[in-house]
């Protein structure tokens, strides 16, 4: 049985959620308020509240402070944030300090109850546009043209790997030491690195 509490301060949004979700066979609303300081009022280690509802601009403390004060009362109670806020700061923000699910308050009502059943079965659930988010987040990133190595720049990178000093690798590809030290001075800068045994670890990670 989910034994729901909800963090909303918005009569109206509050309100729906309290019909609709009240009504379902297996959600009862036992806490609903408006900030997280009053929810905490009601809410105690053997509260039967197990799923809550939270919302992230709210009176007094946020949503995303909230987190930390509800999860210290009751660890293993499941967060799902419900918000009109879908950048990603605030996304990671909220999975990093404890919520297990975020949603758009754009969702109806039937795809919430769906969401509360998915975390209720150990599932975990996102609206499709922050999950968009999400996995454009971890997706490798696209490196700008100023950020790839030349084919000379490759070729003295080659050589660092090889144990090569400055002067055998200009002397390998027939320009000067000075050129050389040119050419590390970029490559450094591109890499976002600074010495050669950084350098050689990112190639050996297959990293360039």
């Amino acid at each position: 049985m989910i034994h729901l509490g909800i963090i909303e301060d918005e009569p109206l949004v509050r309100d729906n959620l309290i019909t609709y979700l009240g009504n379902q066979v297996n959600i009862a609303v036992d806490i609903a308020t408006d900030s997280v300081e009053d929810f905490l009022l009601d809410f105690q280690e053997d509260s039967a509240v197990n799923m809550i509802l939270l919302d992230i601009n709210l009176p007094g403390m946020s949503g995303m402070e909230g987190i930390r004060h509800i999860k210290a009362r009751k660890k293993q109670v499941e967060i799902l944030m419900l918000t009109a806020y879908d950048d990603s700061e605030r996304i990671f923000k909220s999975l990093c300090a404890g919520a297990v699910s975020y949603l758009s308050k754009r969702s109806d009502l039937h795809t919430i109850k769906d969401a509360l059943e998915t975390v209720f079965r150990g599932g975990a659930y996102m609206s499709p546009s922050i999950a968009r988010k999400v996995v454009d987040h971890f997706a490798p990133k696209q490196q700008a043209p100023e950020d790839v190595l030349t084919p000379r720049q490759q070729q003295i990178v080659e050589g660092l790997v090889e144990g090569l000093s400055y002067k055998m690798i200009a002397d390998k590809y027939l320009i000067s030491v000075e050129t050389v030290r040119d050419h590390i001075k970029k490559i450094y800068k591109k890499l976002q690195v600074n010495s050669k045994a950084e350098v050689i670890k990112k190639k050996m990670d297959g990293e360039i």
